[in-house]
């Protein structure tokens, strides 16, 4: 549906949003109409670049062809069915995601916190089931963030966030020690611990990716005690960080991984994947979801997961986000660059990323902010080195100007 298409202006259709939509976001003034490939338009057919890609979904480039087809077809053939019988895009995704990222068994959810909150069931079922009635603890690290069902935000270390502020006690059962240091987590835990559960790179908190000696350490140490590893791959996971999951960098695999965001190429769709072991802690009844492995999300995925393949995008993400953040390093007022294929961080100085980021939109730019001084960019990881080039023109124009 395009604005035109409702006989509406933009002024209008902005003044129903604000009266009846409660409204817990920081809205740029402006319609997102229609989108394609690395650009995102407004009702006046203004093109903006998107290095948002609706928060690192839009991988495959915005209401790529092959996805949209793939969801008009199903759409017309079996919208949606519960989970009793099986149904056959969810099955061919099942085996597609399996195979892929070499995991056993999938479990599907609707979004990233889901995923999230069935990893943590996942996990606290299989330690009361195998080691005792307290076996449930969890470790996490501080400055992470998991989503903001209550076990998801319960999980995530910021217990300064407006995510937390305001909902009385979290759910009790995690500890949180500091990223990338192993000593910390290790003394975290204790005889009821049964999990650490990390991001491979912290998102919200600052694009932190977790160093080779930390994530190597966790898996042997895991290993050691009996304990399961949890990887929130939710942003990460699916060619981002230049691989198809960011922990294949590290030479390790986890226990249980959960998985959101690019998966679904712009269609709703979660999941975790586990080992056959893990897996057995969910049983008839012990979890369920009524949309999780819809059909037209599910063919949706198996059509971005082809363009993937297809367009060798894992690859393109390691070599565009090396060449990107090479040029953010010249930016001026640069304390930091940071991150993993084309999940990309500036941390600059003095100079306020939310300004930086309104800079950048005004210029037509979309980029995100995080924190006092951090931007964060995921663009589609189909954009070219002139897409990078026009990106880091109007970020270091944005800069120039706010430090003049």
């Amino acid at each position: 549906m395009r604005l035109h298409d409702t006989g509406l202006s933009a002024k209008l259709l902005k003044e129903k949003a604000t009266q009846y939509m409660i409204e817990t976001y920081e809205r740029f003034d402006f319609v997102a109409d229609h989108a394609k490939g690395v650009y995102l338009y407004d009702e006046q057919d203004t093109p903006y670049l998107d290095f948002y890609a609706g928060i690192a979904v839009n991988s495959v480039g915005n209401c790529n062809q092959k996805v949209v087809k793939a969801v008009q077809e199903q759409a017309e053939t079996l919208m949606q069915v519960f989970n009793y019988p099986y149904s056959i895009p969810q099955a061919l995704l099942a085996e597609k995601i399996c195979t892929t990222i070499g995991m056993d068994k999938i479990f599907y959810q609707n979004t990233g916190t889901e995923a999230n909150e069935a990893m943590i069931k996942m996990a606290r079922k299989y330690g009361v089931e195998n080691y005792g009635s307290n076996k449930y603890h969890i470790v996490t690290a501080k400055n992470s963030f998991h989503g903001r069902t209550f076990g998801s935000m319960s999980a995530t270390g910021q217990p300064d966030n407006a995510c937390q502020i305001g909902f009385g006690d979290m759910t009790p059962g995690f500890s949180y020690a500091p990223y990338n240091d192993l000593e910390a987590f290790k003394a975290a835990c204790n005889e009821n611990t049964i999990a650490i559960m990390i991001e491979p790179v912290q998102g919200e908190g600052g694009v932190n990716p977790a160093t080779m000696e930390f994530m190597q350490g966790l898996r042997k140490f895991c290993d050691e005690k009996g304990m399961l590893l949890l990887l929130d791959e939710v942003q990460t996971g699916w060619c981002r960080t230049g691989k198809w999951m960011s922990f294949m960098h590290y030479g390790i695999k986890p226990d249980i991984v959960s998985m959101a965001k690019a998966l679904g190429g712009g269609m709703p769709i979660g999941a975790v994947c586990a080992t056959n072991e893990v897996a057995k802690a969910f049983s008839a009844g012990s979890h369920g979801t009524t949309f999780g492995g819809h059909p037209v999300c599910c063919a949706a995925a198996l059509a971005a997961i082809e363009e993937m393949e297809d367009k060798h995008l894992a690859e393109r993400a390691e070599c565009m986000g090396a060449y990107f953040m090479g040029l953010l390093k010249t930016l001026p007022h640069v304390k930091e660059v940071r991150g993993q294929g084309l999940l990309v961080g500036v941390e600059f100085d003095t100079l306020s990323g939310v300004d930086v980021k309104h800079k950048c939109f005004d210029k037509h730019l979309l980029i995100t902010a995080i924190g006092a001084h951090i931007i964060r960019m995921v663009p589609p990881l189909i954009i070219t080195k002139e897409d990078c080039d026009k990106a880091f023109a109007i970020i270091k124009e944005a800069v120039e100007e706010l430090s003049a």
